[in-house]
């Protein structure tokens, strides 16, 4: 963000002002890029699971290997976290 490296130099005010920024938008901001992400371990459990398979997994069958494993997600939570991870499945013809 451009006003976290010049908040330094300038007031943040000014700098808001100048770039049509209200202040609490700002502050929003700041607050969300510090909370850590909600689903990082189940993130890092899909990865694993994904590369362990050689990418022949896709999100039904990470699912299930999830719930093997104690991690109870819907599947599309499943889906929408390896789409954020890039990770897709290889098609068997």
């Amino acid at each position: 963000m451009t006003v976290q490296a010049l908040k330094h130099q300038h007031k943040i005010q000014h700098l808001l002002q100048s770039i049509g920024l209200p202040k609490s938008v700002y502050y929003y901001q700041c607050k969300a890029l510090k909370s850590p992400e909600p689903y990082a371990t189940e993130m890092a459990s899909i990865e694993k699971i994904f590369h362990k398979h050689k990418g022949r997994y896709g999100y039904r069958r990470i699912r299930y290997a999830l719930h093997r494993d104690g991690i109870h997600l819907n599947h599309k939570t499943v889906q929408r976290l390896m789409a954020k991870l890039g990770l897709k499945s290889t098609v068997r013809p």
